[in-house]
């Protein structure tokens, strides 16, 4: 995966990307739930996500002297491999220390659910990333968003908002994501996977 001059410095421990599109009137739909949760991490970590020559938002996080970059692709969700190619070779990681956030329509509003490599439920910025990292061996925090009441429907559900109350319960949603992530980082995924996939 890396290529000569692409790495510099130290590599990071992981490389977390939250997926989502670009734009004001992306933000804080369920699309963008990806997003939202590495915003949030940025912000409890202290650290300024900034526009960069990766397609991305990127930020670094030091959290008990492990390395965390943090990564929004500012590609639209279908492209979304284009921005996490270049990163991974960026952050001298390799598939298994790729963390994808990202909004799930087989999970209900509020279930959370890790994952490593695996099916992509139909995700095109999942089928992007396994394009160009020529793997599906990444790993996956997955948000649950539900499903609309009708196929036709799906493209309106996931670009759409929630309602206040909704929002706010999808909140708790978001912070238990980053709380997800973290537990990667500092246990790794098998046991980041038993504690949050056997929660209801």
């Amino acid at each position: 995966m890396l290529r000569r001059g692409d790495r510099t410095g130290t590599p990071a421990d992981i490389l977390v990307v939250g997926l989502g599109n670009p734009g004001p009137e992306y933000r804080h739909t369920r699309h963008n739930a990806g997003a939202d949760v590495v915003e949030l991490l940025a912000s409890r970590h202290g650290c300024k996500l900034k526009a960069g020559r990766f397609n991305s938002l990127v930020a670094e996080a030091n959290i008990a002297s492990r390395r965390m970059a943090l990564a929004i692709p500012l590609t639209y969700m279908n492209e979304s491999g284009n921005a996490v190619a270049p990163l991974a070779r960026r952050f001298g990681v390799e598939p298994e220390s790729i963390v994808v956030v990202h909004d799930e329509l087989d999970l209900e509003p509020g279930v959370l659910k890790l994952k490593v490599g695996g099916g992509l439920a139909g995700n095109n910025g999942l089928r992007s990333i396994k394009a160009h990292l020529k793997t599906d061996e990444f790993l996956r925090v997955r948000i649950g968003v539900g499903k609309p009441t009708s196929k036709e429907f799906g493209a309106d559900h996931v670009l759409s908002r929630m309602g206040k109350k909704a929002r706010t319960d999808f909140e708790v949603t978001l912070a238990e994501a980053a709380d997800a992530v973290e537990a990667i980082l500092s246990d790794g995924i098998e046991a980041a996977m038993n504690r949050y996939n056997t929660r209801s």
